[in-house]
């Protein structure tokens, strides 16, 4: 038997339904001139109304967590990596019985998983609909963490380790400050789309495009064009052209610094 969340934390969960997770928005507030990187949640929902952006997993998951503190659902931080280039947090979310789940926006997961690994519904069967592109595996949880599988198509397999323990939030933001202040050359977008019978996973990285099938990867686009990806991103997503072109912009001055 597959448990599925709770009513109360898929309706907080599907909000977040059509945000992209992306580093655009990052190197655009980052030239603002700010003392701090950080965007808060107020910031953030007035930067969604007027270019329709949201920004990068720490932004996902500081306004996820938000959200379901004003749902009054119980659920906190989690995180890997923390001031690395490979740093990553999610939300981990309880329902009315305790059982945690898995929250991921950063990884653009379809719906959150059961992460309670003792209890009596817990499998670790291959289980489908809760990624793009990939059956999840939930391995058993030792010294408080959990091990996700991921099979893709052709056989190709990777893992992730979640620590469960929760991140206080001053923690989070130092975190999170560094995170925002670490601009890579190379700009990333992912969002979920809608292809065929299913959800599939879109992504732009390194000026080229990709998308995530149950029946495999499909290569798309391959241009340095920044009208071409503005075009493309704001037929997948609504972001403002002009932010667009901004946010851009400002990576082919990075990849100038960076070469």
């Amino acid at each position: 038997m597959v448990v599925i969340p709770s009513a109360e934390i898929l309706e907080t969960w599907r909000k977040f339904n059509d945000f992209p997770m992306e580093t655009l928005t990052k190197a655009w507030y980052f030239h603002k001139g700010t003392s701090t990187k950080q965007r808060e949640v107020s910031l953030m929902k007035e930067h969604r109304h007027q270019y329709g952006i949201t920004g990068n997993c720490f932004d996902l998951a500081l306004w996820l967590l938000d959200e379901f503190k004003k749902d009054g659902i119980s659920a906190f931080l989690i995180g890997s990596r923390f001031h690395t280039e490979h740093a990553h947090v999610a939300v981990v979310a309880l329902d009315n019985q305790g059982n945690r789940f898995l929250c991921d926006l950063g990884d653009q997961w379809l719906c959150p998983i059961m992460i309670e690994t003792r209890n009596e519904d817990y499998t670790n069967d291959r289980l489908r609909g809760f990624f793009p592109g990939a059956d999840i595996q939930v391995q058993p949880e030792k010294n408080n963490s959990v091990e996700i599988l991921y099979h893709r198509p052709n056989g190709k397999f990777s893992k992730q380790v979640f620590n469960l323990h929760p991140i206080e939030m001053n923690d989070f933001l130092l975190g999170a400050e560094y995170s925002q202040n670490l601009i890579r050359p190379k700009p990333l977008f992912e969002c979920r789309v809608p292809y065929q019978e299913e959800t599939a996973h879109w992504e732009f990285y390194n000026w080229e495009s990709f998308l995530s099938t149950n029946i495999g990867l499909h290569k798309e686009d391959q241009t340095e064009d920044i009208h071409h990806w503005v075009n493309v991103i704001h037929q997948k997503a609504n972001y403002n052209k002009e932010f667009l072109f901004d946010a851009l912009t400002k990576y082919t001055s990075i990849q100038g610094e960076d070469s």
